[in-house]
């Protein structure tokens, strides 16, 4: 049986960087949170309010995503044996959660103002505007990050981008109330803002949940795995394939092989490793290497 983990200098900088990127988004919505929240209660706009509510839950986001990279640094235990690297995915599953649970808010509260449009202060428009570049700032901070591969960060990121479109929305029920008294902008724009929010928490909620459930990174292809397993000599069969994800960039895999008699087991073993590693970016992956006729199957949990 054989084993091969790696860690780069590349992850670690990576994570490093995620980090920072994080403390500082964090700082800069924290602080502007309380400016919009003050502004969209003293120009009664729901669009502002409802901007400032999902900023709210930005600075609750990135702290919760900040939390769980420092968490994730954890060395692993005799009861944790990966550490605490899944912390990660709870807190992108719990981020996606909360954009769910505030795209329904919004939505109920854009129901009341249809059905009853308030008088809204034109002045929404210039604390949005700021708003707007306060957000535009923190996505170009986080969009430097690993946003593709970690999804906890690209959590982070949709919450900014959801609260970025809020303000966006904001601006044009502005404009429209300050050019043509037309209030009922404001619900449209939310309605507008909840939905773009909505898919957004669908797809975050979603994939943790796919984590979660062991399932496999979607850019490796299992049965090319096994492809490329049984392509190398003297393998005559592959079973037990598991590929799963510990957290966003962290794939695993383990298999057992079934192999001719006289095949060098060492030699093979590297060659697999390098076959995972080079192909599919596999670095943990577990190989258990068995003769001929004395295979163990576990026709239970078996991937063929």
């Amino acid at each position: 049986m054989g084993h091969n983990h790696g860690h780069s200098h590349d992850h670690h900088h990576s994570h490093q960087a995620n980090k920072k990127a994080l403390l500082l988004s964090f700082i800069l919505i924290a602080s502007f949170m309380v400016v919009e929240v003050i502004g969209g209660l003293l120009t009664n706009s729901l669009a502002l309010l409802s901007d400032a509510g999902h900023m709210l839950s930005d600075a609750a986001a990135l702290g919760l995503s900040l939390l769980a990279f420092t968490f994730g640094e954890r060395a692993a235990s005799a009861a944790k044996t990966y550490g605490y690297k899944r912390f990660e995915i709870l807190a992108a599953f719990l981020n996606g959660l909360t954009l769910l649970v505030i795209s329904l808010y919004i939505f109920w509260e854009a129901y009341n103002r249809f059905t009853n449009p308030p008088s809204v202060d034109g002045m929404m428009m210039v604390i949005a505007i700021i708003g707007l570049i306060v957000n535009i700032l923190v996505a170009w901070i986080l969009m430097r990050g690993d946003t593709e591969d970690n999804l906890n960060l690209r959590s982070a990121l949709l919450h900014v981008l959801g609260d970025l479109l809020g303000s966006v929305g904001a601006i044009i029920a502005g404009v429209l109330i300050l050019l043509f008294d037309w209030n009922i902008a404001d619900p449209i724009a939310s309605v507008i803002v909840a939905i773009l929010i909505l898919v957004s928490g669908w797809r975050i909620t979603r994939d943790s949940i796919h984590v979660l459930m062991e399932g496999k990174p979607e850019n490796i292809d299992v049965e090319e795995v096994k492809h490329q397993l049984l392509s190398l000599e003297g393998v005559q069969q592959v079973h037990d394939l598991h590929v799963w994800s510990i957290t966003s960039d962290f794939p695993a895999l383990s298999c057992h092989l079934i192999v001719k008699q006289e095949v060098n087991r060492d030699s093979l073993l590297q060659e697999a490793s390098n076959v995972l590693h080079t192909q599919f970016s596999l670095n943990h992956t577990t190989i258990q290497i068995e003769g001929e006729g004395t295979a163990i199957i576990d026709h239970e949990n078996c991937c063929n």
